[in-house]
């Protein structure tokens, strides 16, 4: 039959080819993702083994590699020895050309053997999965055909493109290059759209490259992940455990003090605790001196961009933006200030302590000061920055 046993109409190809790659997508940010490369979750046998087969049906990628390779990402991520970074290879590269860097990661057997600790060595991977990789990928274009005709060779050929497109090429490329950032982590991880639709949840870098170890990549609450969505009802029917979510601020009314409950809290939350800082702090100085540098100097230029400048991480900083913002705290006395508070306040979690009193004391420290800058938002933000204890999202 030319249009295959099931015989659909167009618009039944074109909901059947979304279904199939969405069961794809789910395969590889579910299975391969969240439960193999980072162990945010727990997934029933039946479910693991029915990813792992569809991967090879859909993908030919063998789980250890995949696995492989996206810790090494994360252990190099968008420095030299980064598997596929645009900063370091250049946009263009990792969009084209993704599945081709994917496939030269593949062959550095060392890297493989040092990072894919724990993925499945049953006598089924090393049998067929692994030996027979692209043999899945025939099996799937057969059962194309006979479901679905002669346009299953369309719906099949979609399958093959769908992970190195947007997975290999958008997520990695375009997910380190544009996009927004909720948090500044130390690296370029941006979010591509808020809601993760398409690729099931993927577009919500940035989220997820400062909470590797999160089943979930939604934080805010306008933003939507799909493969989150995907997760509750797999705990629904007892086919799926989450293990580690993104942690949350919160405060206990009437702490006034600097304890270790405080410490563990900022540092745990330190991503949550910089962005509050820009908000609260760096973000009304800066309306401020914007408005009286307008009023008095007509001075605009200086201030293109200043909040991004102002809120990204130094070491992000091309060398243009760097000069740009040296500048604007050279003029600026009180955005100086504030960005200074700001560095002073990361070195406390990035330095290296020599114990749990030392970090308390440097907290302290940092707060005192604060106090006694005579800038009421930095006032304000020490007091509620000593209140803060660690919680979970449950």
């Amino acid at each position: 039959m030319i249009f295959g046993m099931l015989n659909l109409s167009f618009w039944g190809y074109v909901v059947a080819t979304l279904i199939l790659t969405q069961i794809t997508i789910a395969s590889v940010t579910i299975y391969l993702h969240r439960h193999q490369t980072h162990r945010a979750l727990t997934l029933h046998p039946i479910i693991s083994h029915f990813f792992r087969c569809w991967l090879w049906l859909t993908t030919g990628m063998i789980t250890r590699d995949w696995v492989a390779i996206h810790r090494k990402h994360h252990a190099t991520t968008d420095v030299e020895g980064d598997p596929h970074s645009p900063v370091v290879l250049g946009i263009k590269k990792v969009f084209f050309e993704g599945a081709e860097l994917y496939r030269e990661a593949t062959n550095d057997k060392e890297m493989i053997e040092k990072y894919s600790h724990g993925t499945p060595d049953d006598w089924i991977e090393r049998n067929i999965y692994s030996r027979y990789s692209a043999r899945g990928i025939i099996v799937m274009l057969l059962a194309d055909l006979v479901l679905f005709g002669v346009p299953g060779i369309s719906i099949w050929a979609i399958q093959m493109m769908w992970i190195p497109v947007w997975a290999a090429g958008v997520v990695n490329g375009i997910g380190h290059y544009f996009g927004y950032r909720n948090f500044e982590c130390r690296d370029a991880a941006t979010n591509i759209f808020p809601w993760g639709f398409w690729i099931g949840g993927e577009e919500l870098h940035n989220n997820h490259h400062t909470f590797a170890s999160s089943a979930k990549f939604s934080v805010k609450w306008w933003e939507f992940d799909l493969g989150w969505m995907y997760i509750r009802c797999l705990s629904f029917l007892g086919l799926a455990k989450v293990k580690k979510l993104p942690p949350k601020l919160a405060r206990q009314e009437g702490k006034m003090q600097v304890d270790l409950e405080t410490v563990k809290a900022v540092i745990g939350n330190r991503f949550q605790v910089m962005s509050h800082y820009y908000k609260s702090v760096v973000r009304p100085v800066l309306q401020r001196e914007k408005q009286t540098a307008v009023q008095q100097h007509g001075d605009k230029k200086l201030f293109q961009s200043a909040g991004r400048l102002l809120r990204q991480e130094e070491s992000l900083l091309t060398p243009r933006s760097s000069t740009r913002l040296h500048a604007l705290l050279e003029r600026h006395e009180q955005l100086r200030m504030v960005y200074h508070y700001r560095q002073t306040l990361q070195a406390i979690w990035t330095k290296t302590a020599s114990s749990q009193k030392e970090l308390i004391d440097s907290l302290q420290l940092w707060c005192k000061q604060a106090e006694e800058s005579g800038l009421e938002v930095l006032r304000q933000f020490s007091e509620q920055l000593k209140g803060y204890v660690p919680k979970t999202i449950r």
